[in-house]
């Protein structure tokens, strides 16, 4: 049971892709081998930016990862060291009002190995 002195709380981290199958492929090994993230919700976006002087417009993938902040480093870390973008948009939105009981879950799926709440 997680309680206010724990000082663990709620993460987003946010973060872009550039297809499906890499977001896919990343969100199983956080989610399911590793359990560093509870969850991870996606949709599709358009994306307009300038990269190597070069302005792109392009479809991504934006991601939500929802993790709990003791295990937010070794996430941002996974991403950084998988991610198909040679800069990684990491953005961290830290949950300053969330429920017991979600928090409870995400904890649950973060820090107990081979079962889910």
């Amino acid at each position: 049971m997680i309680d206010k002195e724990s000082g663990i709380n709620g993460v987003i981290l946010i973060s872009t892709f550039q297809d499906e199958n890499s977001l896919i492929n990343l969100s199983k090994t956080v989610v399911m081998e590793k359990r560093i993230c509870a969850c991870v919700n996606y949709t599709t976006v358009k994306s307009i930016y300038m990269w190597q002087s070069n302005l792109h417009k392009e479809n991504e993938y934006l991601a939500f990862f929802k993790t709990t902040s003791d295990c937010v480093e070794k996430l941002k870390t996974e991403i950084r060291n998988n991610h198909p973008y040679d800069v990684p948009e990491i953005v961290i939105i830290n949950m300053s009002d969330i429920s017991t009981q979600y928090l409870e879950w995400m904890y649950k799926n973060t820090h107990t190995k081979g079962t889910n709440y």
